[in-house]
């Protein structure tokens, strides 16, 4: 599975997260078939069905490849980073980002491996995804709305995965291991935030943290984030910092949207929050901040925050 986010554990009160017993329900029985891949499938109406052969599917990956034709541009623009944004094909986006990972391209590798995260439940299984999205649209539940929409940007934007290109835990952790040490800080922060470090020393972890402070970068810190929170608890090496609580996590993800992460109703951050992870604005409008502000912190906790933000945001003495 994709590197979900990791704000269902402080959230409180998300009705979506409910309805994804049904996409979870259905997520377990492709993982049953894969195990078994002579099982029948049973369809939405009960109906068994047989699974597509491989060699259909990787003909239609063929035609759609073709049709494309030139659509794929052989660059990328100067800012590689926003084109995951908007309305991206996301699929010939990664194409084009792997042919620049492949010749060191650190940014490149780095972006493949959002691209991986933000599709891999997609991939996993795209007609069972799209089948899904049906079911909750049939559960008339207010919830459901703003979720089905967020999984159907989704659908939208990585047409192109299939499941046999594997975009798992492991594909994705490799990714972002081959983006860490051509030298790109934000995946060296998603591997510490993974528990994947690059080195497992006190004198790395703080290291890595105070890099990051000093890059101010948005991405960095938004990687860095759920590394920061109650996985951070009792971590001597991070004393001091930003660290440890059940505000930490937040505050990192708020501060990367302060330093220009885009996190706006649209973007990347908050579609991914709803379609993949469940947790999802009652109010379509909302960016990030004014949904954490909303659902995640209480009227007292407010002021702790900002001042956190505050900290994290500002200009180190000599830096």
């Amino acid at each position: 599975m994709a590197l979900v986010p990791t704000l269902k554990t402080w959230l409180l009160v998300v009705p979506a997260l409910a309805l994804l017993g049904v996409v979870g329900y259905r997520a377990g029985d492709r993982v049953r078939h894969a195990d078994h891949p002579g099982a029948d499938r049973v369809d939405a109406s009960g109906a068994s069905a047989s699974p597509v052969p491989a060699e259909a599917r990787e003909l239609a990956r063929r035609l759609l490849d073709s049709e494309r034709g030139n659509a794929i541009a052989s660059g990328l623009p100067l800012d590689i980073r926003a084109d995951i944004e908007g309305d991206t094909d996301l699929y010939a986006y990664a194409q084009r980002l792997q042919l620049q990972a492949a010749n060191g391209n650190a940014e490149a590798a780095w972006m493949v491996s959002r691209v991986y995260d933000y599709c891999a439940l997609y991939a996993m299984d795209p007609g069972g995804y799209q089948l899904d999205n049906t079911v909750l649209s049939g559960l008339g539940l207010k919830a459901s709305v703003g979720m089905v929409q967020a999984r159907e940007r989704v659908a939208r934007r990585c047409t192109g995965f299939v499941s046999s290109d594997n975009l798992g835990r492991q594909l994705i952790l490799a990714q972002r291991m081959q983006a860490a040490k051509a030298g790109n800080l934000a995946a060296e922060a998603s591997l510490f935030s993974e528990g994947k470090a690059l080195e497992d020393s006190p004198g790395y972890r703080r290291g890595l943290v105070e890099r990051v402070l000093d890059s101010r970068d948005p991405e960095a810190y938004m990687a860095l984030s759920s590394g920061m929170g109650q996985r951070a608890s009792g971590d001597a090496a991070l004393q001091g910092l930003v660290a440890g609580d059940q505000f930490s996590e937040l505050a990192w993800r708020l501060a990367a949207c302060e330093l220009g992460m885009a996190c706006g109703p649209d973007s990347v951050l908050m579609n991914n929050f709803c379609a993949n992870g469940g947790i999802c604005s009652q109010d379509g409008g909302q960016d990030f901040a004014t949904f954490v502000y909303d659902a995640a912190v209480s009227r007292q906790g407010a002021g702790k925050m900002k001042a956190l933000v505050e900290q994290l945001i500002k200009q180190r003495k000599g830096r």
